[in-house]
């Protein structure tokens, strides 16, 4: 008799386990493709529609998902068509660049229901975790979210990033790498990390456009060159998740020193910092240009949007260093060109504010340093998206995270 009461939960809880599965199957199909009807779910999960309909049930009594109404009929009575509810989770997405971070609380249909945050820091801040802790209670404040709501927090962040443990080899002190551990412990909520290129990549891959491509190289231009690889149609991260390092690409054999510690990396000669010691050097020469003028006595105060600026009024010097760091930019991307023959590269990061003055000397520079048969066949386009690309692809793989993540109860 107890045996045979053993054997009953058992099977009670397999059978629970399986329904759970197919509950998260659900939702992963909902949130992939937003509205479906039973029908649709069944045969993408090979289930029996009465089976479907009541898991859809489940999910409904538990504010999961929601019946929107009737949706086409192929002859006979019109299907219902569901979606997952938009409160039904909140995640909170951070981004974090090398002086500055951003954060935002996105819903369920990857929809902004924050403002965005910015604020000072970077991935060696001995306060990030203060820091994330205010602006997260800042965010709460202003949506009126208790923060039991927020079911994950994912973070995007320059370095050499092992998302599946959770660590940034980047981060200087080696005790502080654990980074998704640390900011689990502090605020209690499941926490995942990614690196900051790949999640723009996937940003522009679900909603910008990098969409319906298979091989797209997305280039954030900035202080470095971070890079995220489409390659047939999924985000590259590479053996150990360190795949996309353009920024420290050996392009001169006695180059500058880079902040990696080696010297000639593409970084010194095509990212921001560089942009700004050239234009730095002309103003102490006294180059006649708006940049003398306005930053003569004061050339430490100088921005890369300062030169943009100067360049779309027509400032000679201006366009002139926004080209050099153009053609430095597209010998980089030749190489990328000449690997890996992608259909597609998008620019994205603040120095493509600048528009036509990168896009034609980058477009003109790949013509001498590529071959023609590789060249002809791929676009450069600047991004859509501005700022938000990372912090989208953020919520996007959080919510692919969690969504397979056993733990949570739906």
């Amino acid at each position: 008799m107890i045996l045979h009461k053993k054997e009953e939960t058992q099977k009670m809880a397999i059978s629970e386990l399986k329904r759970y599965k197919l509950r998260m199957q659900i939702i992963r199909l909902l949130y992939k493709r937003k509205l479906q009807s039973a029908s649709e779910l069944s045969k993408k999960i090979n289930v029996s529609l009465p089976t479907v309909r009541s898991i859809l049930e489940d999910l409904i009594a538990k504010k999961v998902a929601v019946a929107l109404g009737s949706g086409n009929s192929q002859g006979g009575r019109k299907p219902i068509i569901y979606s997952l509810a938009a409160d039904a989770f909140f995640i909170l997405a951070v981004e974090l660049g090398q002086y500055r971070g951003k954060a935002v609380i996105f819903n369920t249909m990857n929809e902004e229901v924050s403002p965005v945050r910015g604020f000072d820091t970077s991935i060696d801040d001995p306060l990030l975790e203060e820091k994330l802790e205010k602006i997260v209670d800042q965010l709460l404040t202003e949506t009126g979210l208790p923060d039991i709501k927020i079911t994950a927090v994912g973070i995007s962040m320059p370095g050499l990033v092992d998302s599946e443990n959770g660590i940034n080899r980047t981060i200087k002190r080696t005790e502080d790498r654990n980074i998704a551990a640390r900011l689990t412990k502090r605020f209690g909520i499941r926490t995942y990390i990614e690196n900051d290129a790949r999640m723009q990549g996937l940003g522009e891959l679900i909603f910008g456009k990098a969409r319906n491509t298979n091989n797209t190289l997305v280039i954030n231009w900035n202080w470095g060159l971070g890079l995220g690889m489409v390659l047939n149609g999924d985000i590259y991260s590479g053996a150990t998740g360190c795949a996309g390092e353009l920024s420290h690409i050996r392009i001169m054999e006695n180059g500058k020193l880079c902040e990696c510690g080696k010297r000639g990396c593409l970084q010194t000669i095509a990212g921001a910092q560089h942009l700004l010691d050239m234009a730095r050097e002309e103003i102490a020469r006294g180059t006649i240009s708006q940049l003398t003028s306005q930053f003569g006595e004061r050339p430490q105060e100088l921005t890369p949007v300062d030169i943009i600026n100067c360049a779309k009024k027509g400032d000679e010097l201006s366009i002139s260093l926004l080209t050099t760091l153009s053609t430095n930019l597209a010998w980089g991307i030749s190489i990328l060109i000449q690997l890996y023959n992608p259909e597609l590269i998008v620019l994205n990061g603040p120095l493509t504010q600048a528009g036509q003055f990168i896009l034609i000397p980058v477009r003109q520079a790949l013509n001498k340093y590529c071959l023609e048969s590789t060249s002809e066949s791929v676009r450069i386009e600047i991004s859509d998206m501005g700022e938000h690309s990372g912090l989208k692809g953020v919520a996007v793989m959080v919510f692919k995270k969690i969504f397979r993540d056993k733990s949570i109860e739906v």
